[in-house]
């Protein structure tokens, strides 16, 4: 099991504003190469992301599942990646004044990414899920998803 953890300058709705943003996903979720359909109803509980991930013209397209929804506090995610497998995803935000501490927790759940090695499969995940926070930092902070005009 993965965990990472950043300090993020902005508010817990801030991030949850940029997760509610589906097209936004391979903005800050490294490996997700782009969206090919979001569901109306996301990010609800059963909702889903329809994705590639991969580069060009390796892509392979697969999918996100909501699985649970507590904005602007938590938020899990089923992340399919055949042929790796699939992994949960939990998102915790906790305010910290006026900012917030996002935790990333990934763990592997079916398929043959369950049988790498946890050592091994925790630096790699500990290391993508770094760059993945640092992305999401960028969205939130800077004001990704965001209403347009008024």
């Amino acid at each position: 099991m993965s965990r990472n953890a950043r300090v993020l300058r902005c508010t817990p709705e801030r991030v949850f504003e940029v997760l509610a943003d589906g097209w936004l996903y391979p903005s800050w979720v490294v490996g997700a190469s782009r969206m090919r359909r979001v569901d109306a109803a996301w990010p609800a509980e059963r909702s889903e992301l329809h994705h590639s991930f991969g580069v060009w013209p390796m892509l392979i397209d697969d999918r996100t599942i909501a699985e649970e929804l507590d904005p602007p506090r938590r938020m899990v995610m089923r992340a399919r990646g055949w042929p790796m497998g699939e992994a949960r995803v939990t998102l915790a935000v906790t305010a910290r004044g006026g900012d917030c501490v996002v935790r990333l927790e990934e763990v592997p759940v079916r398929g043959p990414g369950r049988w790498v090695p946890r050592p091994l499969m925790d630096l790699m995940l500990h290391w993508r899920n770094e760059e993945t926070l640092r992305r999401l930092a960028y969205l939130a902070e800077g004001g990704a998803a965001r209403p347009r005009g008024g």
